[in-house]
C-alpha cells in the first residue's frame, strides 16, 4: 500500500488556511496599495482639473467684463457725441432762422464794397427794433423772383422821390447830390432819366457797382419779361423790396477778407 500523507489535520487545514490568509492577505494588500495609488492619483487630477477650469472661468468672465466695458464706453462716447450734433445742430439752425444770416456772393454787383465770391454775416434782428436807414447794405428777397436772396444798398426810403441825373442821385427837392463814395468807379450805365416814387413801407435799392449791378433800375422790366405783370403800372410795384421782405442787415465778411462794411457814413 502506498502512504499518504493527509493534510485535512486542524493544524494542517489551519496551516493551508493561514498560508492562503497570507496569500489573500498579500493579494488584498497588494492590490490595496495598487488601488489606492490609482485612487490618489485619479482625485489629484480631478482636484487640479477642477481648479484649472475655475480659473479658467474666471479669466474668462474678467474678459467679458472688459469687453463689456469697453462696448459700454464705445456706446456711451457715441451717444455723446450724437447729443453733441444734435445741440450743435439746434442752436446753428436757431441762429441761421432767427438771430444771422450766413450768406456767399455769387457776382460782383457790390464791388468793391463786397467782393465776388466773398462770405458774409447778416443780423435779422437789425430792423426788430429800428426802421432800415439809408445806406444800410441789406439782403432781401427779390421781388420778380422771391425764392432769389440779393443784396444791395438802400438808396430810396419809404414816400420819398429819387432822380438819377447823370450818374447822381437826387431825393426829393435836393439841389445836392447824395455823396457816394463806395462806388467801384465812375458811373455811366442806366445812370440818368430815372424817377422813383418810393411807395410807402418799401425801399429803393441800388447795387454799388452800379455798370454791372441788376438793381431797381431794371425790375420792372424783368417783371414784364418773365409775365408777372401785364403793363408798365403793374411792373412798377415789383422796382421797390417791402419792408417784411428784408431779411437783414449785412454786417461784416469774413473770407476772403475781414471787413466790417460801412453803411450810412457816406451820407454825412
Amino acid at each position: 500500500m502506498e502512504d499518504f500523507t493527509l493534510r485535512d489535520t486542524p493544524e494542517d487545514i489551519l496551516s493551508d488556511t493561514s498560508r492562503h490568509s497570507d496569500d489573500v492577505s498579500a493579494f488584498s494588500d497588494e492590490n490595496g496599495q495598487e488601488g489606492t495609488g490609482m485612487e490618489g492619483q485619479s482625485f489629484s487630477e480631478m482636484d487640479s482639473g477642477q481648479e484649472n477650469n475655475t480659473a479658467d472661468a474666471e479669466g474668462q468672465a474678467e474678459k467679458d467684463d472688459r469687453r463689456e466695458a469697453r462696448r459700454s464706453a464705445f456706446v456711451e462716447e457715441v451717444i455723446s457725441w450724437i447729443k453733441s450734433f444734435i445741440i450743435m445742430f439746434a442752436v446753428a439752425l436757431f441762429l441761421t432762422q432767427f438771430i444771422i444770416i450766413n450768406a456767399v456772393i455769387p457776382s460782383g454787383s457790390m464791388e468793391d464794397t463786397i467782393m465776388t465770391h466773398d462770405r458774409l454775416i447778416g443780423a435779422r434782428f437789425s430792423y426788430w427794433f429800428s426802421e432800415p436807414e439809408r445806406g444800410d447794405i441789406v439782403i432781401f428777397h427779390y421781388p420778380v423772383d422771391e425764392k432769389k436772396i440779393y443784396i444791395k444798398r438802400i438808396i430810396g426810403l419809404p414816400g420819398e422821390t429819387v432822380r438819377l441825373v447823370n450818374g447822381s442821385i437826387y431825393i426829393d427837392d435836393a439841389e445836392e447830390p447824395l455823396k457816394e463814395g463806395y462806388l467801384k468807379e465812375e458811373w455811366n450805365v442806366m445812370n440818368s432819366d430815372f424817377e422813383f416814387h418810393v411807395p410807402e413801407g418799401c425801399y429803393l435799392m441800388l447795387g454799388d457797382n452800379r455798370n454791372w449791378s441788376e438793381d431797381a433800375r431794371y425790375w420792372a422790366e424783368n417783371a414784364l419779361h418773365e409775365g408777372i405783370a401785364d403793363t408798365e403800372e403793374e411792373a412798377d410795384q415789383y422796382t421797390y423790396v417791402h419792408k417784411e421782405k428784408i431779411l437783414g442787415k449785412a454786417v461784416f465778411t469774413y473770407f476772403r477778407k475781414f471787413r466790417i462794411l460801412e453803411h450810412g457814413g457816406w451820407y454825412e
